[in-house]
């Protein structure tokens, strides 16, 4: 390519954390350019955020319907080349069924749909399109977790035995305390929005993509005990889960945001029959290596002995620290790649692209339905891919 692909986005206006940290990610490194959007449903406000972009008023738009047939009737030199959906859960289908007709490439916000059926729906639409879909599940961004997804493709863990995964946050508990909601009184606990739920679809989604991506696993069967501490609130603010994976391992997920005290702790133990690996968000350019019989390694972010996934998404020299907004740009930085290829016409390469796909949205959405569903029958063993 020798130009910035032209990014649209749908969402993510005044006010929005989510919104910033995909154009900070999308801007880092210097391959695309924000050219147009419908930040919110509200004209006003998306006509302001434009402002605050210093995008051309032309194409700030005031529905996203209206952004996916202007921007399909401009010339293929000025159009969009993918559009970014960072709107409520409920939006995420419909307004990706409107770009993908209208030709446009996706990066969309998880979880992919407001249902598994949704999310059924829309992968085909993705298949029958054949365009570029990308789920910005951020964590998979870190080179440190690169690393841990060669080490197991290399068989340097043996067989896989026990995983355990956590997300514990605990900035919910104000409002139990019953102290000024704030930011928390928000759209993910309205059943009408979100969907079935809200702790495990917001963070326990991104604990179960983790290990999916390090192991390659896939759930077999789940038994969830999701639970309510907040009075008032019609959705899951704690889950505690059992998993059974293909091939006989087993596992333990944990996803909380009455957890006092902790802030974004996910982290992840994968025990093999061979050695271990342990890492943790908010340490991210670490990843402990374990062994039955020899000291513990930790290997560390930006050096030689990185292998080459970790190498090709490390920005900085070792001992210069990388963190959640470069991650998130890894995952850009990889659609890019699919999208200027397509453009190219050498679309798909034979090794495949690195980010979470729409697969990985459907598998998620099974998850969260899987979970949902066995916590009302008294945390009961369910099928995931039946859910």
């Amino acid at each position: 390519m020798n130009r910035k692909l032209r990014m649209g986005m749908v969402g993510g206006g005044r006010g929005a954390f989510i919104g910033a940290v995909h154009r900070m990610a999308a801007n880092l490194d210097g391959k695309i350019e924000l050219v147009a959007g419908c930040f919110s449903s509200d004209p006003e406000k998306s006509k302001l955020s434009g402002e605050d972009f210093f995008l051309d008023p032309a194409r700030v738009y005031s529905s996203y319907a209206q952004m996916a047939t202007a921007e399909a009737a401009l010339p293929p030199g000025e159009r969009i080349d993918f559009v970014t959906i960072v709107a409520r859960n409920d939006l995420h289908y419909p307004v990706a069924k409107a770009f993908l007709a209208a030709g446009i490439h996706i990066i969309c916000e998880k979880p992919l749909a407001f249902s598994l059926a949704e999310a059924k729906e829309l992968k085909k639409l993705v298949d029958a399109s054949g365009l570029v879909f990308a789920l910005t599940h951020n964590y998979t961004g870190y080179p440190m977790v690169k690393e841990a997804r060669a080490m197991v493709k290399a068989g340097k863990l043996g067989r896989i035995l026990k995983i355990v995964a956590e997300y514990p946050q605990g900035y919910a508990i104000t409002a139990l305390k019953d102290q000024a909601d704030g930011a928390i009184s928000n759209w993910r606990m309205d059943p009408g929005v979100a969907g079935v739920s809200n702790c495990i679809g917001d963070i326990g989604s991104h604990a179960e993509n983790l290990v999916r991506y390090i192991t390659g696993l896939e759930l077999e069967e789940i038994a969830a005990d999701l639970n309510t501490f907040i009075p008032g609130r019609p959705l899951d603010d704690d889950g505690s889960m059992l998993v059974r994976y293909e091939g006989g391992a087993r596992g333990l997920l944990f996803a909380s945001q009455i957890s006092t005290g902790d802030e974004n702790n996910l982290n992840v133990r994968i025990y093999g029959t061979e050695a271990s690996i342990e890492w943790h968000q908010e340490h991210p350019n670490e990843l402990i290596v374990k062994f039955a019989e020899a000291p513990r390694q930790v290997w560390r972010r930006g050096n030689s002995y990185n292998g080459p996934e970790a190498a090709k998404t490390t920005r900085l020299p070792f001992g210069h620290p990388e963190a959640f907004i470069e991650a998130f740009a890894n995952v850009y930085l990889a659609a890019a790649e699919a999208i200027s290829d397509y453009l190219a016409g050498t679309y798909p390469r034979a090794e495949g692209y690195d980010f979470p796909t729409v697969a990985d949205g459907v598998e998620g959405m099974a998850f969260i339905e899987a979970a949902v569903a066995s916590s009302k029958e008294n945390a009961a063993w369910k099928p995931v891919h039946d859910a």
